[in-house]
């Protein structure tokens, strides 16, 4: 784990974005199209600590990403290359434009000064979308990454992240994924080598006013 006077230089607020990723009624709400999922998403306390993050993030002055997955419902652009793709094809829930199944799910607050950047493809709510631009137009050089899941889309973006030139923080209690030990393996031997692992209440406590003043990075 990071020191807190390490977490802190990385989370300087005029730099940091926090992205929630996937966190949506479809995804991790109650009547959710994988609800293994969504049940671990809740039950092991990640879905509030996202919530957490993000009211203290915003209150902090750090940029807020909300990163939607959709599809159209005649699926024009969506990906058909691959599995995972063909099977949320036959889900009973379907992640459609518009509806209710891509809209943040509760606990986590949409404020007015929030981006949502919404995707038709793909694996990851980096590549191939407007996200990238944004965080460069923001002066980003921190990513703090949450959400799900910990076996797709969490790895795709911290990865993508990374290859873009961002440092990255992920909270290890506000992602999620099935199996929950896989969730944890997957941290512990996978990104913990190309990102800054800490837990919630280190990130908040770092981003405390009254933390320790932070030293600017060029």
């Amino acid at each position: 784990m990071p020191s807190h006077e390490q977490l802190g230089e990385l989370l300087d607020p005029a730099g940091t974005v926090l992205i929630t990723v996937e966190c949506q009624q479809g995804v991790v709400g109650p009547a959710a199209a994988l609800p293994q999922l969504a049940r671990e998403a809740r039950e092991s306390g990640a879905l509030a600590n996202i919530a957490r993050l993000v009211t203290a993030a915003r209150a902090r002055g750090v940029q807020i990403v909300h990163a939607v997955a959709e599809r159209r419902p005649d699926g024009r652009g969506a990906n058909r290359n691959a599995r995972l793709f063909r099977a949320a094809e036959r889900l009973p829930v379907q992640q459609l434009a518009g509806t209710d199944a891509t809209r943040v799910a509760p606990p986590i607050e949409v404020a007015g000064q929030d981006l949502v950047v919404r995707r038709l493809h793909g694996l990851s709510p980096v590549q191939g979308t407007d996200v990238d631009a944004l965080l460069r137009n923001l002066g980003c050089r921190t990513l703090i990454v949450t959400g799900v899941s910990a076996n797709v889309a969490i790895p795709n973006t911290v990865f993508d992240a990374v290859n873009r030139g961002y440092t990255v923080v992920v909270p290890s209690d506000a992602v999620a994924g099935v199996p929950a030990d896989y969730t944890a393996a997957m941290i512990r031997h996978t990104l913990a080598l190309v990102a800054t692992v800490a837990t919630t209440d280190e990130v908040l406590d770092a981003l405390r006013p009254d933390a320790p003043a932070r030293v600017r990075r060029e």
